[in-house]
């Protein structure tokens, strides 16, 4: 009688991966003062996510930063905020579940109102969700040859914390700032014994002032984080993204010695996952000498970090502008610089677009354009044939300037972190049950003709008899075989 030997464990797993996208508006009164809005710049972040049956629910909070020209073609600045919530619809969804989200703004756009400025933004949303499950295998069985294999099993396990950044600098003759931009980018993500260690930089650019005159200041602020993870074991390696929450840059100006201490504060959220691997012998083939063995298998994806890939790289170029500008144009600064790419997996490239706004000056007035630089940067030795590549980037500093009438050229330098995950496929046997009686063979003596490439369990397999004693009587085949041996079976007759 067969009698499986059946082993349960509970894991944790990837089950739904949602994109959702909303508008979020903010009203800005018109001033008097106001003759042309100059740069936006918005600040995105998640508050909330919550999974319930059919939907995921996600809150965000947008802090929108508006620069603008008085009427005296003076720089000045404004600053709103709003709080939002939006839905995404999956019929896979449960309460059970648990959903990471994050948010970027793709795009914003500044339109008049009557006596107000509306700036509408657009919100992008990346949700991750994981749900419990059973795993269940066949390690070995009473009344049948079992043939089990040493595998490697995994249940996806997340993390998330938050802390704090501080830095001071000083700035020589900068008197105000008026857009800090800043891009937070994890360049390493290792577990520890009972804990995650993330590392990273942020790269910071500040609109601000130099006298009369607008400028860009970069600089890159390293980071370290420490977040408590029970599960978590010392050097298994894990994915992470950081989010900045808020951001408070101060300048503090002394204008007797032309100095200026910047002093720059923000919150990070930090979430992620690894993959809490472990060893099990499972069941992959099974057959008995009585009875025909039904299986059940289930084949297994398992996900993994396997490295993280840091470069840098230069790019530049023709650049796109939304204003045609010529040769009065005097180029002031190219500020909020930020990034927006994809990986191609056939290509093994980076592709995509640096995006800026160039400040320059006409006839007197101030005035801004969109810059856009579009790249390709071959990322070299950065995944293997079925490996899966997650990037984040970040821009270190660009430059604008005029080729000819109405061309303008860019560069840039990118700081590119390449997550590289797996997908090992994992096959075993869930369930096995007797089915119908195998004909027994009464000859005494069998000869067996072999195909090419067929192993000791093959063969096994095929003559029902077990692998040892197949080996017994055939102890000079070596395997697997080229198909031209011939196999001796011999079959005792019992004395009545």
């Amino acid at each position: 009688m067969l009698k499986p030997l059946q082993n349960q464990e509970g894991l944790n797993k990837l089950s739904a991966q949602i994109k959702s996208q909303s508008v979020v508006e903010c009203r800005f009164p018109q001033s008097s003062e106001i003759t042309e809005v100059i740069a936006v710049y918005p600040q995105v972040s998640a508050v909330s996510c919550e999974v319930s049956s059919g939907r995921v629910n996600y809150s965000g909070k947008l802090v929108l930063t508006i620069v603008y020209c008085d009427e005296e073609g003076k720089l000045c600045r404004m600053q709103k905020g709003a709080e939002f919530s939006h839905f995404a619809d999956d019929d896979t969804l449960a309460p059970a579940q648990s959903g990471v989200c994050t948010l970027t703004c793709d795009k914003t756009t500044v339109k008049r109102e009557g006596s107000s400025f509306v700036i509408a933004a657009i919100i992008s949303a990346d949700i991750n969700v994981y749900a419990r499950a059973e795993r269940s295998y066949i390690s070995g069985a009473e009344g049948a040859y079992v043939r089990t294999e040493s595998v490697s099993l995994a249940s996806a396990v997340c993390f998330s914390g938050e802390s704090e950044v501080e830095d001071d600098f000083d700035a020589d003759s900068v008197v105000d700032v008026l857009i800090p931009c800043a891009k937070a980018v994890v360049l390493s993500c290792v577990c520890g014994t009972g804990e995650v260690e993330a590392g990273g930089e942020i790269y910071l650019s500040l609109f601000a002032m130099r006298q009369q005159s607008p400028i860009c200041l970069e600089r890159i602020i390293p980071f370290k984080c420490v977040i408590p993870c029970d599960d978590a074991s010392a050097g298994r390696r894990a994915a992470a993204r950081a989010e900045i929450c808020d951001l408070n840059v101060t300048a503090n100006v002394n204008e007797d010695r032309g100095k200026c201490q910047i002093n720059f504060v923000c919150n990070l959220s930090l979430s992620g996952w690894f993959a809490d691997e472990h060893s099990a012998e499972v069941a992959v083939d099974a057959f008995s000498d009585t009875n025909e063995v039904v299986v059940t298998r289930s084949e297994e994806l398992l996900p993994r970090c396997v490295d993280v890939k840091v470069y840098s790289e230069r790019v530049s170029g023709l650049a796109a502008t939304k204003s045609k500008l010529t040769y009065d144009c005097k180029f002031l600064a190219a500020a909020l610089p930020r990034a927006e790419c994809a990986f191609n997996e056939q290509s093994g490239c980076v592709e995509g677009a640096v995006n800026t706004v160039l400040i320059y000056e006409q006839n007197g007035e101030i005035k801004s354009t969109d810059v856009n630089l579009p790249f390709t940067v071959a990322l070299s030795g950065v995944a293997e044939q079925g490996q899966r590549v997650f990037e984040d980037v970040a821009v270190c500093g660009v430059s604008v300037r005029l080729k000819a009438e109405g061309e303008a050229e860019a560069e840039a330098t990118l700081k590119i972190c390449a997550t590289v995950c797996d997908e090992k496929s994992v096959n075993y046997i869930t369930a096995m049950e007797e089915g119908e009686e195998v004909e027994v063979n009464d000859c005494a003596v069998s000869v067996f003709l072999p195909a090419a490439g067929d192993g000791l369990w093959d063969i096994a397999k095929k003559l029902k008899k077990s692998p040892e004693e197949v080996k017994a009587c055939n102890a000079e085949l070596e395997f697997p075989l080229t198909g031209k041996e011939r196999i001796l079976v011999y079959r005792g007759k019992k004395a009545q």
